[in-house]
């Protein structure tokens, strides 16, 4: 059988596939549709410092490729992460990458700290780009910055693993990655969802209570694609492909543009199950092909030479 194992800034993962933050629970609650050997790692959904209810209902819609959200980050905070969740997946001894969010520099130097003695949670994912709080703004994810200062204030706080999670809602997400790779970050997780919204005609209303929201789902697969190639072609760091991905060929586009690893999401609302199955279907797929490693396939893209430069990536 074709090996799975991948290692990815220090991590030693069993196979390159993550859940995605926000889709698959926050610890174990789908363990009966994955066991937590089935997946690479685990991704926490977005951590606050204090606990969030969320935005208003409705706060999902679905759409012809995909659905909106705009859950606001709903989370019960930091102090029951660490007391209820973080425990659960050490006895699972699950590889833990904990998403972080907050609304200013400081909320995400606290959170880094306060997660650094958790030998439970393995990396920290930082959530610069979530569309669904804060009005949309973006703030974080928009201006490299911001950005910048966001990591590196984290990479102070903490000596695990940090990844920068991107937002696609920029004209160059080249610039962003290069900021986060400049003020620390160990890896680069490309894309969160795109910004959307959808309208009921009839009633005149939106679909959504904030009216736009983040859009996820097979849908944005090439935008997410594009964008990983360009942080890839961007950074030294590695990428961690995110956005759109269904099936095992899938993920080996994004393994092709130069991802060490990704992240399955929207797709296991249709199909829980899917998910902790990937791997073995990725296996026997490289099997058929006569590829010995999923290492293999990582960056093998063959680009003609006068397009192979992305625009705003260094020489």
């Amino acid at each position: 059988m074709a090996s799975m194992a991948v290692t990815i800034a220090g991590l030693e993962l069993a196979n390159p596939v993550m859940s995605a933050s926000g889709t698959y629970g926050h610890g174990l609650e789908m363990r009966n549709f994955a066991g937590p050997s089935s997946l690479g790692a685990w991704v926490s959904k977005t951590v606050t410092r204090k606990p969030r209810p969320g935005n208003p209902l409705p706060r999902i819609a679905e759409t012809e490729a995909g659905f909106l959200n705009s859950i606001g980050l709903e989370n019960r905070g930091i102090d029951a992460y660490v007391r209820d969740v973080l425990p659960e997946m050490a006895a699972a001894h699950a590889v833990v990458l904990t998403n972080i969010g907050g609304e200013s520099v400081e909320d995400f130097a606290e959170l880094a700290a306060r997660l650094d003695g958790e030998r439970a949670c393995h990396a920290l994912e930082v959530n610069l780009s979530c569309p669904n709080v804060q009005g949309g703004k973006l703030p974080f994810s928009t201006s490299p910055t911001m950005a910048e200062a966001v990591i590196a204030r984290v990479r102070a706080a903490t000596q695990k693993p940090v990844f920068a999670k991107l937002s696609p809602n920029v004209s160059d997400i080249g610039e962003i990655a290069r900021a986060v790779e400049a003020g620390g970050a160990d890896g680069i997780t490309a894309v969160n969802t795109l910004l959307g919204m959808r309208v009921d005609w009839r009633t005149r209303k939106p679909a959504l209570n904030t009216i736009q929201g983040g859009y996820s789902g097979v849908g944005i697969k090439p935008v997410a694609l594009r964008c990983a190639w360009t942080c890839v072609r961007a950074v030294k760091i590695p990428v961690i492909g995110c956005g759109g991905i269904a099936c095992a060929e899938d993920v080996f586009e994004f393994l092709v543009v130069g991802c060490r690893a990704i992240q399955f999401g929207t797709a296991s609302f249709t199909d829980p199950g899917r998910i902790g199955r990937l791997a073995a279907e990725m296996s026997a797929l490289l099997d058929a092909h006569g590829i010995a490693s999923v290492t293999d396939l990582i960056g093998t893209l063959h680009v003609p030479n006068t397009l192979a430069k992305v625009p705003g990536a260094p020489s």
